[in-house]
């Protein structure tokens, strides 16, 4: 599935502001020296390692904003997966833009697409099941938009994109209100009819008290395979169950073997490691 591109109008605040800081207070010193003005390049993103490209449009963004005279084209687009070698896109025009924007564009380009690249192994690896994974909040300030849609290019799905767009009751939500039929109950007396409510449980006493009161979903908190299959059993499809938990590429499948419909995993976003993809000067 095509995941659909984000609005340039969303994009261009951010990587301006990138901009503004890579060049600081005297702007790029280094290639105004060294490049004369009138001086052309024609370079080439290449993959240094096999992944998931996502970003793409925000490379392009902070080349052109620089210089609206640099052209990219792309020859594989976000989604693609990536073998090391593969050209991704061609850049070519004035060689003084083309080295201001280089960094920029490929701190963006590099980690967006190891966030892509990390969810696409998490998402292979549980794929002879019927659950989907997905992200958390614990995303870095000012990238989450970014992040999120990097997740979708690599198969995955997003959990909140902030604190308004449902009830999450956690453990410290519950310690607060004195229990979890309160929290439960004073969430729904407030919160508007479309939005869902969804609440954290350690233990399967917990899971039960959630469902005798009802909820949406279930955040099934560092459970054992077999206890999340007992919980998938317990909840008998009335409720969404997700599990979270300290998640990897090694343990997803056995999770997904549970029967839960969704993993959450947070360090997708927080500090999955960049794919390297390297901008090659061409004669």
């Amino acid at each position: 599935m095509t995941v659909p591109p984000l609005p340039t109008l969303m994009l261009e605040p951010v990587v301006r502001a990138a901009l503004i800081e890579d060049l600081g207070r005297a702007g790029d010193v280094t290639t105004d020296a060294i490049v004369p003005a009138e001086a052309h390049a024609a370079t080439a993103l290449v993959a240094r390692q096999p992944g998931i490209v996502a970003g793409l449009d925000l490379a392009r963004l902070a080349f052109r904003l620089v210089d609206p005279a640099i052209d990219m084209t792309i020859e594989r687009g976000d989604g693609s997966r990536l073998s090391p070698g593969d050209v991704i896109a061609t850049i070519a025009g004035p060689a003084r833009g083309i080295l201001t924007g280089e960094r920029v564009a490929l701190n963006f380009l590099c980690h967006l697409s190891g966030v892509a690249s990390a969810t696409a192994g998490i998402a292979d690896a549980i794929r002879p099941y019927k659950t989907r994974v997905t992200c958390t909040r614990k995303t870095m300030p000012g990238l989450r938009a970014l992040q999120k849609y990097a997740v979708r290019v690599g198969g995955g799905s997003n959990h909140r994109f902030g604190l308004d767009d449902a009830v999450l009751i956690k453990d410290n939500h519950v310690a607060v209100a004195g229990g979890i039929r309160p929290a439960i109950e004073r969430a729904r007396a407030t919160v508007g009819h479309l939005i869902k409510i969804e609440v954290e449980v350690d233990t399967l006493a917990q899971l039960e008290e959630a469902l005798s009161i009802g909820v949406d979903a279930v955040l099934l908190d560092n459970m054992s395979p077999e206890t999340l299959r007992r919980a998938v059993e317990m909840v008998d499809r009335r409720a969404i169950t997700e599990a979270s938990g300290r998640i990897n590429l090694q343990t997803a499948p056995a999770i997904a073997a549970a029967g839960v419909d969704l993993i959450s995993v947070g360090w997708l976003t927080h500090s999955a490691p960049v794919l390297d993809i390297g901008l090659d000067y061409r004669e």
